[in-house]
């Protein structure tokens, strides 16, 4: 089988494409069709269907005899806890959390915000909302009460699952008064609440309205699945806005599975009983596809770590987990290699363990630049894929699809469209680039399944967010540039490719050339206000553990390398060195906070922020080059 061969089956015949991937799926009524496009731009994907998520995930693999594999390996460096539960044990859990939340009048179509560190409760949690057709939110664990108290007002949540803390390295983080906090301030109250006590710190729970959740359990009736719409949301997804406001990406039950469970095979080459670590976090996408939903769709064993790539207790964190627990792919983002890299840049902690195992790593969530896969290849002997996507679509756009076949590799590129992606470059006015030309990155109408088919509740919003700029097309709000062999190259967000002198440049060019100096761990590229050239390129950069070279001779070779890679078009003169970047938990660098405090307009500062005292180490180095006046 040959990737062009299945891109082009797809091509010719979409309906007959997507219906022979739904058979992989169990439909307590088939669809007989797979497209419906009466109400376009808003697609619906098997809406004649019927089935329940839960039940493909955990139920069906019961029946099939396979009760006794583990479906969850539970690993926290953090606490020392390990754990594994079975595919029956999983069941009951579930089934047991399900009935206590329609024991106290949670039905189909109702709303229930989980709000949870990474245990693996928070998936019991996910599927028990899936079993009886109630439409999960999971808010990442930590967000501030005014952030979650935002989510519970545009979710209206009945139900609200919490953890009663968090555990960082070093420090517990208590859940209870900021889930207390929001609920204050929301002015939708939800019915009650369900408290996972943990034993590092637990919960004063409010009479009448909080309950204990192993208590809860105890005394439930386990509920069967209920057989919900192909089209019926699964879950509700915040993702950040630009007025502030998060988007609630809407995700369908029916298209979900049928992609996921695809993609598995295809794409990442698992099979059932293999095991699959996303190192990500359940509050994002990467958490929902591939940490709860995909692995345990086709029946393998998913891995909920609770710690970091660093620091717990090091850089050799994540080599441990594979080899105890045997992991055939690993799938995180780019930030968390660069962390290991940087404390560990010869990479000899990776030595003192047995990968033997892992087949393959494959990073996305944000540009993974070539310095870092080439680091990745030599220290591991595996396949380094890159691939990309987006919380809107919930999996890969653009991949090289290992279970199909691996394609040759362009340092730098995340290959090319999985089937169902029509992946274009267009101008300003909307119209198909040249390869090789700079422009916006859009996917031609309709997405394929699984994507988003609207936003929660503001459909306007949606038109005006994805469909508006170039009709006919979701705008993914990403540019790139796609080569002669249709292999795509995402440079940046679109904000951030900047005009210098009328030249449009692409600060994520400039970062590749600054992450290929030996001495530079990680770096970020902005576009800073200039009133000769409209905007000028300035650099952040991060050094290797044990780097001799003083600051500002790095800096000097910075400066000199991007005039000789780049050239003089890119007037790159401006660069510092700082210990850290602001990023989102999530691992993505803050750029555009990093260009309004260089510019001295005001911001708000961002939920998702991991440390907020990070913005002032920026703010007193742009101070040192004249700018954040």
């Amino acid at each position: 089988m040959k990737y062009a061969d299945v891109y082009q089956s797809w091509r010719s015949d979409p309906e007959a494409f997507w219906l022979k991937a739904a058979e992989a799926v169990d439909w307590t009524r088939k669809p007989a069709k797979a497209l419906n496009d009466s109400r376009a731009p808003f697609y619906e994907w098997f809406g004649d269907g019927e089935m329940n998520t839960c039940w493909n995930a955990v139920d069906r693999h019961v029946e099939a005899g396979h009760g006794d594999r583990v479906a969850i390996i539970y690993d926290s460096p953090v606490t020392g806890a390990k754990r594994k539960t079975t595919y029956a044990e999983l069941l009951d859990q579930t089934s047991r959390l399900a009935g206590a939340l329609q024991g106290r009048g949670v039905a189909r179509g109702d709303r229930v915000i989980i709000y949870m560190p990474m245990v693996p409760e928070a998936i019991v949690a996910m599927l028990a909302c899936a079993r009886i057709g109630a439409i999960h939110s999971v808010v990442f664990g930590g967000f501030a009460a005014h952030e979650l108290a935002v989510r519970i007002d545009d979710a209206k949540p009945r139900a609200i699952i919490a953890g009663s803390c968090g555990i960082e390295p070093g420090r517990v983080v208590e859940y209870k008064p900021l889930l207390d906090g929001a609920i204050e301030q929301a002015a939708h109250k939800p019915d009650f609440c369900l408290i996972l006590q943990r034993d590092e710190k637990r919960a004063d729970l409010i009479d009448g309205r909080d309950f204990d959740m192993a208590d809860a359990m105890a005394g439930a009736t386990p509920a069967p699945c209920v057989p919900i719409g192909g089209a019926d949301p699964l879950y509700i997804l915040y993702t950040s806005g630009t007025t502030g406001q998060p988007k609630g990406v809407v995700r369908p039950s029916g298209g979900h599975a049928v992609a996921l469970a695809w993609t598995m095979k295809h794409i990442y080459d698992i099979d059932p009983g293999d095991v699959f670590w996303a190192a990500s976090d359940v509050g994002w996408v990467v958490g929902h596809s591939y940490i709860c939903y995909a692995p345990l769709l086709i029946g393998c064993t998913t891995l909920v770590f609770e710690g970091k790539p660093v620091g717990t207790p090091d850089a050799g964190t994540f080599w441990r987990v594979i080899q105890e627990h045997g992991v055939k792919s690993l799938f995180t983002a780019p930030t968390a290699f660069r962390a290991i890299k940087r404390e560990d840049p010869e990479g000899k902690l990776v030595g003192e363990y047995d990968l033997s195992c892992l087949q393959s790593l494959f990073l996305a969530g944000e540009r993974a630049d070539p310095d870092t896969i080439e680091w990745a290849q030599a220290q591991l002997g595996v396949p380094v894929i890159d691939h990309w996507w987006q919380t809107e679509t919930g999996y890969a756009i653009v991949a090289n699809p290992l279970g199909i076949e691996m394609l040759p590799v362009k340092i730098g590129s995340p290959t090319v469209a999985m089937p169902g992606y029509d992946v274009q470059i267009l101008d300003e006015t909307g119209h198909p680039m040249p390869p090789g030309e700079l422009g916006a990155v859009a996917v031609k109408l309709p997405l394929p399944p699984g994507t988003l088919p609207t936003l929660w509740n503001a459909e306007d919003r949606f038109r005006s967010s994805y469909l508006t700029t170039f009709p006919g097309y979701y705008e993914t709000g990403d540019a790139g540039v796609i080569d002669e062999d249709g292999y795509l190259k995402i440079m940046a967000r679109t904000d951030d490719v900047i005009n210098v002198a009328g030249h449009r440049l692409s600060t994520g060019a400039m970062e590749e050339v600054l992450g290929s100096l030996p001495e530079v761990a990680e770096c970020a590229v902005i576009g800073v206000s200039d009133p000769l050239k409209g905007q000028l390129p300035l650099g952040f950069l991060c050094l290797n553990a044990g780097t001799e070279k003083p600051s500002d001779e790095v800096v000097k070779d910075a400066v000199k390398h991007v005039r000789a890679q780049i050239g003089p078009v890119a007037a790159f003169k401006l660069a510092c060195v700082v210990d850290r970047l602001p990023k989102t938990r999530s691992g993505k660098i803050l750029r555009g906070t990093m260009v309004k405090i260089a510019d001295g307009e005001t911001f708000k500062m961002p939920a998702t922020i991991d440390d907020p005292a990070i913005l002032d180490e920026i703010r007193t180095a742009l101070q040192g080059l004249g700018y954040a006046r």
